[in-house]
């Protein structure tokens, strides 16, 4: 069997032809497999739907519990059989529940990465590698310049300036899925144990974090009654991108903007979202670990998804590695 017997790029995402399904479909199939809970790769109206029970659970939060006709939870390293095609999620370190898809066919083996990162995450499993004849995979910190600090002394940097200007409320911009319980698990690690404030977008996806096993202390409603704006001076304040772009961040004491992306490596970025702390805090792979990656499956062939393919696909075949951009459309690189 050749790959793209297996799966090919079509206008729906990837599909796999002998067993009928896709992987993280752009828009509503008959039978998807999801990857992980992001809404780029995990939408509504999918007749039915397989992927680890953590995803599962976030997407019922996410999209209601009627989110699909039919469900099938899948843990990781299980393995089932669909119209001959044999299908087991592994491991991929991105948020709770992420996973790769390994799909295997007469002797063929791809393992689809969804999105991933390699570091640690206190809130996931670690990425499995998977030796594999095509790897599949996401590019998008697939650049020389982005090598991503330690996570630690990101947040050294946060709690430092806490100390600094302890009459100013720190209000850090996380993504409501993974980003935000990521940050809140290394804050709680490097000894912070005062009340953390969140908003309100946040709430549901960190009390499902919760019941996941995964603590994350106190968390407050990061909310401002008429009077009390002191109350929150040296408080750290939690919020997702959007809220920065109206008034609840105004709300706060002199207010610290500090944001958590693999985008903060770059300055002009920082400055065009008027972040005062940046922090290169990314849940993708970044240069170096996307090419470690790579000598460590090696494949046979790469085929990369989306983000900076071309400068990955060039690195690859460099390596003697066959590479190709499927330049899929529908999955964003900015939410990190």
């Amino acid at each position: 069997m050749q790959p793209a017997e297996l799966l090919r790029p079509v206008t729906e995402g990837l599909c796999c032809p002998p067993g009928g399904f896709f992987i993280d479909p752009v828009r509503p199939v008959e039978r998807a497999v999801i990857t992980h809970g992001h809404a780029d790769h995990a939408r509504a109206g999918h007749k039915h739907v397989l992927a680890t029970p953590e995803t599962l659970a976030i997407m019922a939060v996410r999209y209601g519990e009627n989110f699909a006709e039919s469900v099938q939870p899948l843990p990781y390293g299980e393995t089932v059989t669909v119209d001959g095609v044999r299908v087991k999620l592994v491991p991929a370190g991105h948020v709770l529940g992420s996973a790769q898809a390994v799909v295997e066919k007469g002797g063929l083996r791809m393992v689809v990465s969804g999105d991933y990162k390699r570091r640690r995450d206190p809130t996931c499993p670690e990425f499995e590698p998977v030796p594999c004849d095509v790897f599949i995979t996401e590019a998008t910190f697939a650049l020389p310049v982005f090598r991503h600090p330690d996570t630690a002394g990101e947040v050294d940097k946060l709690l430092a300036s806490v100390r600094r200007f302890p009459e100013r409320a720190h209000v850090v911009g996380v993504y409501a899925l993974g980003k935000a319980q990521r940050v809140i698990r290394h804050i709680r690690e490097a000894g912070y144990d005062k009340p953390l404030y969140i908003h309100g977008a946040l709430r549901k996806l960190c009390d499902l974090y919760e019941e996941h096993g995964i603590d994350l202390g106190q968390l407050e409603p990061a909310t401002v009654e008429r009077g009390k704006k002191g109350d929150f001076a040296g408080a750290i304040i939690l919020g997702p991108p959007s809220a920065f772009t109206d008034k609840w961040a105004r709300r706060f004491p002199d207010p610290v903007a500090a944001f958590c992306s693999g985008w903060m490596r770059i300055r002009a970025r920082a400055r065009q979202r008027g972040v005062e702390l940046p922090l290169i805090i990314s849940d993708h792979a970044d240069w170096d670990e996307l090419t470690d990656t790579v000598r460590e499956v090696a494949p046979g062939e790469l085929w990369i998804t989306h983000g900076r393919e071309d400068a990955l696909a060039l690195w690859a075949q460099a390596q003697g590695i066959p590479a190709k951009a499927l330049s899929l459309v529908g999955y964003e690189d900015e939410n990190d």
